[in-house]
């Protein structure tokens, strides 16, 4: 027997069990059925965490432990849809939708916050987003969310991710608190310069103000000077009130356009440690905006606290052909985690929606923060 005669037998044989695999999965969705209307008449929970163990200690102790770890995927995505395939069942065949009905887009006099004074980067990303709008400066993120949430604004402006310094953690704990639902994003190229009062020489600098991610950034420049580091909540914060104490002791990191407000002069430019340095920030809303031109989803999941929990979610992004782009965890009470991802796509799209939905069903929680498309 050839090359090609051996592979097409082979092939014939995957067929034969493939049939006889969907044959057998088909009987066991109908016993599912049956299990779904059991536990709505008995007001029975649909995860049963000590029975699906149980079901996958069985099928290990029935093959090979060289696939140990295939097996428990092949049985844990079965029991993930079993579950998908109940809680359609027990909501009389219908599917909750991932995200409320969308509003319009507000598109006159439009207020939008972010955190700091004129001069923050996030005044620069509100620039980008929303060009014509009235801008207001407010002292902290939570403050942004709490103007959002209250209908102050219609829009908040926060950072959430540095291309260098990682996910900013307090951005996803406040999405979490208040519910809110991301509408936008854009990336901000985060030029940051070190800038004194007029006439400042390097030398006569002692005391350098910034945002802690803004010493982050800048770590190589400012590991060369014995420099005090003073933290402010805010990089154009620090610039104002280095303009404010008028000391030529003192000099902040930030924006050229922080300079150029406060009547600065900058003395070095971009200092950062890496030239491509770029921040994502995303605009926030009390409801989701969301059409078929939207190319982002960002979820928020948790999963059974247990090996192999996180894989088996991931496993139905992968399944359904949906390319996830970011996942960041957050620590929560009792050791838990709750994950943060973004995938490519729209919650409009059938295959997306499909993919998330089977996501869910493996996991213990999952809700979409915003279906939306990057400027």
């Amino acid at each position: 027997m050839n090359k090609n005669e051996s592979m097409k037998h082979l092939r014939d044989d995957l067929d034969r069990i493939d049939r006889d695999l969907l044959s057998l999965f088909q009987e066991r969705m109908e016993k599912i059925d049956q299990v779904a209307e059991i536990k709505r008449r008995d007001n029975i929970a649909i995860t049963d965490e000590a029975r699906e163990k149980e079901i996958v200690e069985r099928a290990l102790g029935l093959t090979n432990p060289d696939i140990s770890g295939e097996v428990t995927t092949y049985v844990r995505t079965i029991l993930g849809l079993s579950k998908f395939r109940q809680r359609k069942l027990l909501f009389d065949l219908s599917e909750d939708p991932l995200l409320p009905p969308p509003t319009e887009p507000v598109t006159r006099d439009q207020a939008v916050a972010f955190q700091g004074v004129a001069g923050a980067w996030g005044e620069l990303a509100a620039l980008n987003l929303y060009p014509d709008a009235e801008k207001t400066g407010l002292e902290s993120f939570e403050e942004v969310f709490a103007a959002v949430k209250e209908n102050r604004v219609h829009y908040g402006i926060l950072p959430i991710e540095n291309s260098r310094t990682g996910a900013i953690g307090e951005v996803y704990d406040l999405l979490r608190k208040y519910g809110c639902y991301i509408v936008g994003q854009t990336w901000v190229q985060a030029k940051h310069c070190l800038m004194a009062l007029p006439g400042t020489k390097i030398e006569d600098i002692r005391e350098v103000h910034s945002h802690p991610e803004g010493f982050r950034q800048c770590s190589q420049f400012l590991r060369k000077r014995s420099w005090d580091l003073t933290a402010s909540r805010n990089t154009a914060v620090a610039a104002k009130m280095v303009s404010e104490k008028q000391e030529k002791r003192l000099a902040a990191i930030g924006s050229a356009r922080a300079a150029e407000l406060y009547g600065l002069t900058v003395i070095t430019h971009d200092i950062m440690d890496d030239p491509g340095n770029k921040t994502r920030f995303i605009a926030i809303a009390s409801r989701p905006e969301y059409d078929e031109t939207c190319d982002t989803v960002s979820l928020t999941f948790r999963t059974a606290n247990r090996a192999g929990a996180l894989c088996e979610v991931l496993f139905h992004f992968m399944a359904a052909g949906i390319n996830l782009t970011r996942i960041e965890s957050r620590p929560m009470l009792g050791g838990k985690f709750c994950f943060f991802a973004d995938v490519d796509g729209n919650v409009l799209e059938e295959f997306v929606a499909r993919g998330i939905r089977h996501a869910a069903a493996a996991g213990s929680y999952m809700e979409v923060l915003g279906c939306f498309r990057s400027i």
